[in-house]
């Protein structure tokens, strides 16, 4: 009996069992193989998508149209008064075009700006915010909070006789709307803002 026991105690042991689909494995014992193949292709299908929506991010930053709509310059002439006579605009508020030989403070203004001044502050690269005095009780706060966070080139300011309640300008390029979006203002801020366009 014990000459038996010993033979089957020295006998060969049994081979360890793969592991089927169903089993586990060292490297995630929590996982199934299926499941970890799964997870995989997960992670490469939001790989995927975050690289498109990348993509399409620079797209519209870099390539995409810029803000606004262009104005065909008028040049870059200076007056010595605003009612010196020069050729008219051709936008309203102007985008470029005869202008005086200074420029006004960056920030917010109670009252208006001459057309003239305005267009040498666009010329210095800065972004002017109009708004339409009735419509201030709707978006004048608003376009302040968007307006300080620029410590230079931007001005906000009333626009008597304007067509819609704000008109964004840069040198040739306008957006007129009536309804305050944020984004659309910053956006055309960080557009256009800082660039020189004085003559070379």
């Amino acid at each position: 009996m014990a000459k038996e026991q010993s033979k089957v105690a020295k006998g060969p042991g049994r081979p360890a069992a793969k592991p089927g689909r169903g089993d586990t494995e060292a490297g995630a014992p929590w996982l199934t193989r299926r499941q970890r193949r799964r997870l995989g292709w997960a992670a490469l299908g939001l790989a995927a998508v975050l690289v498109v929506a990348g993509a399409g991010w620079l797209y519209a930053r870099m390539w995409g149209p810029p803000p606004g709509q262009y104005v065909e310059s008028l040049g870059n002439a200076h007056i010595q008064t605003p009612e010196s006579p020069h050729p008219p605009y051709n936008s309203d508020p102007p985008t470029s075009g005869p202008h005086l030989g200074y420029i006004a403070p960056w920030g917010v203004h109670t009252k208006p700006i001459p057309k003239e001044l305005q267009v040498h502050n666009l010329e210095d690269g800065g972004v002017v915010v109009n708004y339409r005095p009735e419509c201030e009780g709707q978006v004048l706060d608003a376009l302040k909070s968007v307006v300080t966070r620029y410590a230079d080139h931007v001005i906000l300011v009333p626009y008597p006789g304007l067509d819609r309640c704000i008109a964004l300008t840069a040198w040739t390029r306008i957006d007129k709307f009536d309804q305050f979006d944020e984004r659309r203002v910053a956006r055309f801020i960080d557009a256009y803002r800082g660039i020189d366009h004085h003559p070379r």
